[in-house]
């Protein structure tokens, strides 16, 4: 397959490397990549399980003609070999309660401009409910999509889990493990563009994305979401 246009060398590199790897232990089971835009840059947002869903996440999109730009954690950009990789790919670094915090957004609002993929996982973690479902969503996903007005297009995924579980550091790769990533329809956000960006249209906003992906999740799982979603309060909230 011809690697998507706005990738760049080392992102090609990087994928040469790393799809063989995916192929190897993991089967694919991808749906809805008709929702994925074709004709202008688009957020892509996803739920968050375990440290291998970016590499999952970003394998749904890099075959289906992206070259997404994730938003991670600014610490991972330190990490030797790892920090480089990211760098080099053009990955967002995500200064969380400092003075570069603005930073990231305008950073992934050029990027969204110029027509490019913003992969996020709102939870900005991996999720802490006891049965794996989305948390409680950070604002940051809300304040890209109220700013660009660009399509937010949900995505879960289940499966990479048991490739490597939650917080566990021993992989399991064999047998191949079926790992479904589902997108959706964009996240109908059009009558929050024009009012005030304060708390409640953020809380808003966040929350009809985790609603969508939470959606497609229980189709995957064929089970039903908690009615309360969980809250992560180890920080003192969900921003």
């Amino acid at each position: 397959m011809p690697p998507p246009q706005r990738s760049n060398r080392a992102y090609r590199v990087l994928a040469r490397i790393v799809r063989p790897i995916l192929f190897a232990v993991t089967r694919p089971d991808w749906h809805g990549e008709e929702h994925l835009p074709r004709d202008r840059g688009f957020i892509a947002a996803g739920n968050h399980v375990t440290v291998v869903d970016p590499f999952t996440f970003a394998h749904f999109l890099y075959d289906n003609g992206f070259a997404p730009r994730i938003l991670g954690k600014a610490a991972l950009f330190s990490v030797p070999v790892l920090g480089a990789v990211m760098r080099a790919t053009g990955q967002v670094p995500v200064y969380r309660n400092t003075s570069q915090a603005g930073e990231s957004l305008r950073s992934a609002v050029a990027a969204l401009e110029k027509g490019e993929c913003i992969a996020v996982f709102p939870e900005g973690t991996l999720t802490r409910d006891p049965d794996l479902w989305p948390m409680v969503g950070k604002t940051g996903v809300a304040r890209l999509a109220l700013a660009t007005r660009l399509p937010v297009i949900p995505i879960a995924q289940w499966g990479a889990h048991r490739l490597l579980g939650r917080y566990k550091k021993l992989a399991r790769p064999f047998p191949r493990k079926v790992v479904t990533v589902v997108a959706g329809p964009p996240v109908d956000l059009s009558d929050l563009y024009d009012r005030p960006l304060d708390t409640a249209v953020l809380r808003e906003a966040t929350e009809r994305v985790m609603a969508a992906i939470t959606t497609l999740l229980e189709d995957i799982r064929g089970e039903q979401a908690p009615a309360v979603r969980h809250v992560m309060r180890r920080d003192g909230g969900a921003e």
